[in-house]
């Protein structure tokens, strides 16, 4: 397995302490203590999903509200990724994947493009899934696409029930990032007419 597609990253603020580690070329497993059950529960579908071993050790002032520490999870996880995949060289590039739960179903497409950006086009029939709110899923994505360095479009196309659909998402996101990160054995360098990324 190669080294140069793992890495560990730890983010230390006044409002959070976050340490993440990755592996692209993982199994699946997952260490996951964020102090937010159903934040854990997400992780876990994209590690599963995406073939991502995943270790989240995070500690943040959820005695204000889950934000500081939601946000901060996703640009640790942002940082890690991008030095994991390195000068992204022989990797696929794009990623997409369609998944189904029930009667949700969400898509999501991603460029590790050297660029951030972020579409996500979710809506929520309710604002808390638990005492999780929702609205900080989209807040994860940001952090995780401005350090990652990664285009990311996140469309839920229908559900009804948000656990649903938050699962929906991050399981496609998962499925997505597991084609994007792969390595393209027909790929010489960087996958860009420009050569970088």
């Amino acid at each position: 397995m190669n080294s140069q597609r793992s890495a560990e990253m730890r983010r230390t603020t006044r409002e959070t302490d976050v340490r993440v580690v990755v592996n692209l070329d993982g199994s699946g497993a997952a260490s996951l203590k964020s102090g937010l059950p159903f934040l854990d529960h997400m992780l876990e579908q994209v590690a599963r999903h995406g073939g991502i071993d995943l270790t989240v050790d995070a500690s943040g002032d959820l005695h204000i509200d889950a934000h500081h520490t939601v946000e901060d999870i996703g640009i640790t996880l942002g940082q890690a990724v991008q030095r994991a995949l390195g000068d992204r060289a022989g990797i696929s590039r794009y990623g997409h994947a369609y998944v189904p739960l029930d009667e949700a179903l969400s898509r999501v497409v991603l460029d590790c493009s050297g660029r951030p950006g972020l579409v996500y086009e979710v809506g929520y029939p309710r604002a808390r899934v638990g005492d999780f709110d929702v609205d900080l899923l989209r807040e994860f994505f940001q952090g995780f696409v401005n350090h990652a360095l990664v285009t990311l479009h996140i469309d839920c196309l229908r559900g009804g029930n948000a656990h649903h659909i938050a699962e929906t998402v991050f399981k496609a996101f998962g499925r997505a990032a597991r084609m994007a990160f792969a390595i393209d054995t027909r790929a010489a360098g960087v996958p860009s007419t420009k050569g970088s990324l």
